[in-house]
């Protein structure tokens, strides 16, 4: 009996042995994987943002590219003005969708107002601001996200200087059911996008509108078959992000050259 014990004890030892040499192996990997998984995130958002832009080529080297034309800034959706940080992380580490969930730092929608289905709206956006050769300012990058059918659409669109025609749009990440709703990331339609205006001739009044009966050439686009609640969701992500609740207000002080990369 005190053999079987003493057998028993051993194996234990060497079990726990293991699994405590297994466990610093893995916090170590995670630790010391942790800088290129961030890395590579950064680069796949960079990425993102020039296809958004149309300046993403099979050939275009992401990161020369993003460095040359790219200016990352902060904006305070409540001031519209430039900020540094926010709560220490700088524009480059700023990540707006995660800050969303930090109350301190979002603020909660009522549900009456929140169309979009986001549940709270980030206090500090962040934007990527575009200049052409002249330095002028010829692109705007923004974050847009809204519930679709399965989950949250998480999307860059970019605008043209105007602050109202559409020069791209990327859905970089959703749940949406693939061939229907998944559609969304189809180039074809992705491309469809390319031109339209989001607001009306007093620049106010959100007129773009993805529907069935597309007749309206500068605002309508055509609906995903078969995935309504997908394109609904995605007429509600703009409804809500170019409303007055949201980036209207920076945008029109961005269309008047009130705020600008060099500002």
């Amino acid at each position: 009996m005190a053999k079987n014990n003493e057998t028993l004890g051993k194996t234990l030892t060497v079990v726990i042995g293991v699994c405590l040499v297994c466990a610093i192996i893995v916090a170590g990997a995670a630790v010391g994987l942790k800088p290129i998984q961030k890395k590579n995130a950064a680069l796949d958002m960079q990425r993102n943002v020039l296809d958004a832009a149309g300046l993403l080529e099979p050939t275009t080297d992401v990161v020369a590219v993003f460095n040359d034309r790219v200016e990352t800034r902060l904006v305070s959706l409540e001031t519209l003005e430039f900020v540094a940080d926010v709560d220490g992380a700088n524009p480059t580490e700023y990540d707006p969708i995660s800050t969303a969930k930090k109350p301190a730092f979002s603020t909660k929608l009522e549900k009456k107002n929140d169309v979009a289905g986001i549940g709270s709206r980030e206090d500090v956006t962040k934007v990527y601001f575009i200049n052409d050769d002249q330095g002028q300012l010829e692109t705007v990058v923004m974050f847009i996200r809204g519930y679709g059918l399965w989950g949250t659409m998480y999307g860059l669109l970019a605008l043209e200087s105007d602050m109202n025609t559409i020069r791209g749009i990327n859905f970089y990440e959703h749940s949406e059911t693939p061939g229907l709703g998944g559609e969304i990331q189809n180039p074809q339609w992705v491309e469809s996008w390319q031109g339209k205006q989001i607001y009306g001739e007093q620049l106010v009044d959100v007129k773009i509108s993805v529907t069935k009966n597309a007749v309206d050439a500068a605002h309508d686009i055509d609906a995903l078959s078969g995935a309504t609640l997908t394109s609904n969701g995605v007429e509600n992500t703009f409804q809500y992000w170019f409303s007055a609740a949201a980036y209207g207000p920076l945008l029109d002080k961005i269309r008047q050259g009130e705020l600008t990369s060099n500002g």
